[in-house]
């Protein structure tokens, strides 16, 4: 039987949060520790447990078919490669940074410096396109070191919540790109693997599109209800059922989890009472 191949991280947590978002697509994978391959129970895939910078060429030699992967390692060394779709999960930023006692008043400030990162190609077209020349040092690892060893003038790297930025004494100044985790696709896939791709690929909308989402019923008064209908941005209009008090509706809809709390409060100063919310665990359109 033909099986879809997927690469994802070999630990970490873009591993972990790849591993659940298959979890929630339903897909059960038998993979012991240290497996480095590994097959799905209920659905025609193989698992390929990669480092995150091998991942591409594997895309591209058409190794594996599709891939959960960092935005930022595919646009430092896999920009040819498709994605299907934006995952939401494993936000970061690639970003330069400097001493914190190092004044900084523009990228300008770059000009001539050394400037340590894994990420040689988006740190060469982000200056390049600032008019700014530098000396990079390539470095695998961690960079946060380099300044406070002397080996560089600042670094370029990921970054999250900025502790290991803070630890290492150092600021960010400029953010070159935002990324998350996506869904990349080989240009080799076959037409076969395509269809098992579609498959997992209308779960994995059916998934992100509930995250985003919250299923709320509340209680209406019959002569407020168009007033309340008319707050409800439904996927295509309200369900309004008779409640046994005469005179009340009750009324369900889902609502966008950005707008939730805006929507809500409207809700109550219209009238609406009795407000359950409720969480979506997939939500099929």
């Amino acid at each position: 039987m033909t099986k879809i191949r997927i690469a994802i991280q070999k630990s970490g947590r873009l591993n972990e949060e790849s591993l659940q978002i298959l979890k929630n697509c339903g897909v059960s994978i038998d993979n012991g520790k240290d497996q480095l391959k590994a097959s799905a129970r209920n659905f025609p895939m193989e698992v390929f447990y990669l480092r995150n910078g091998d991942i591409p060429q594997y895309l591209r030699d058409g190794v594996v078919d599709i891939a959960i992967i960092g935005e930022n390692v595919l646009i430092e060394k896999g920009g040819d490669i498709d994605v299907a779709e934006k995952l939401g999960f494993s936000r970061c930023r690639v970003s330069l940074a400097i001493p914190k006692a190092m004044a900084y008043n523009s990228v300008k400030d770059f000009q001539g410096k050394r400037i340590a990162t894994s990420y040689p190609n988006t740190v060469s077209e982000y200056l390049k396109a600032k008019g700014v020349e530098a000396d990079l040092h390539i470095i695998n690892g961690s960079v946060e070191i380099a300044p406070n060893i002397g080996l560089a003038d600042a670094i370029c790297d990921i970054v999250s919540s900025g502790s290991t930025l803070f630890k290492n004494n150092l600021k960010e100044v400029e953010v070159m790109l935002k990324s998350e985790a996506v869904l990349a696709v080989s240009k080799k896939i076959t037409a076969e693997r395509r269809a098992i791709l579609a498959k997992l690929h209308f779960r994995i909308k059916s998934v992100l599109q509930a995250r985003q989402s919250k299923y709320v019923l509340l209680n209406a008064p019959n002569e407020r209800l168009d007033d309340i209908l008319g707050l409800l941005p439904g996927m295509r209009s309200p369900t309004v059922l008779p409640l046994a008090e005469k005179g009340w509706s009750s009324v369900h809809t889902v609502i966008n989890k950005d707008k939730f709390w805006e929507v809500i409060d409207e809700l109550k100063q219209a009238g609406a009472e009795g407000i359950l919310v409720c969480p979506i665990e997939k939500m099929v359109l």
